[in-house]
Order: C-alpha cells, then sequence, then structure tokens
C-alpha cells in the first residue's frame, strides 16, 4: 500500500528520487504514466499489469474505450531506477503534468501520483474542505 505525501526535487535531466518508502513495492519493475487530474501515475509492474488485463477484456469497439488505451499507454514507460533510486520521468509525462522542479509524491493506495508542488496545493485547497462528505458518497456505508 502506498501511503503519505513526500517532497521530490527533478533535476534538469527529469530525474527524481523515489521515495525511500516506496522503493521495495517497485522492486520488482514499475510503469508511469499519465494520471487523472495531470499527475503522473507510478505503478507496481505487477499493479499496471492487473489493470491491463481488466482494459483487455472491455470490448475497444466504444471510442473512449480506445482514447483511454491511447492516452494511457502511448506515454507509459517502464523506467529502471539508477543506484540511488532515482528515475528519468519522460518529457511527454513532464509536460502533460507540468513537473518542474517542486514535486510531490502522494500516495494512492495501489500506486503513487507524482504531482507538481502547485497544482498539489491548489488540488487540496479546493478539494479538502469537501472531505468530511466524501467517504459516505464514494463507499457507501463506510461509516
Amino acid at each position: 500500500m502506498f501511503l503519505g505525501t513526500h517532497t521530490l526535487r527533478m533535476d534538469e535531466k527529469g530525474r527524481v528520487a523515489l521515495p525511500a518508502k516506496f522503493r521495495e513495492r517497485l522492486a520488482d519493475g514499475l510503469v508511469i504514466t499519465r494520471g487523472q487530474e495531470n499527475c503522473v501515475s507510478v505503478f507496481p509492474l505487477a499493479e499496471f499489469t492487473r489493470r491491463s488485463v481488466a482494459l483487455s477484456q472491455v470490448p475497444n469497439t466504444a471510442p473512449r474505450v480506445r482514447d483511454y488505451a491511447r492516452l494511457l499507454y502511448s506515454a507509459a514507460d517502464a523506467p529502471t531506477p539508477d543506484k540511488q533510486g532515482r528515475i528519468v520521468i519522460n518529457l511527454e509525462l513532464r509536460r502533460y503534468a507540468a513537473l518542474e522542479r517542486d514535486c510531490v509524491a502522494i500516495g494512492s493506495n495501489t500506486h503513487f501520483e507524482i504531482w507538481d508542488g502547485e497544482a498539489w496545493r491548489r488540488f487540496l485547497d479546493e478539494h479538502e474542505p469537501l472531505f468530511a462528505r466524501m467517504d459516505s458518497e464514494v463507499v457507501p456505508g463506510l461509516v
């Protein structure tokens, strides 16, 4: 499970150090791709494979399914972390998520997301006040 918020610093080559707490879960490989709300999603290889199998079961006769698959896979990459635990985020993903220097990694259960630091602050400002009411809408009967 990926939890917490971690400050990241991207260098001029587009490299970020993966949070130390996350590295063990990514030891068997990882995939990075577009995430929702203009962030980069980072998946353990097994989780990305599971999701890909599920997506392959959906008929691709629907244009939205084809569009989603195109967008998901066209920017996807499977970088190998270096000895310092850094990965390179490809230029297409950096542009999509407007990633520059100050970034954050946020846990999201089965994967984590990398956000531009300012974009994450804006997201929190907009959505955090609504959090107390979300649980019963998202998972009925949770509380």
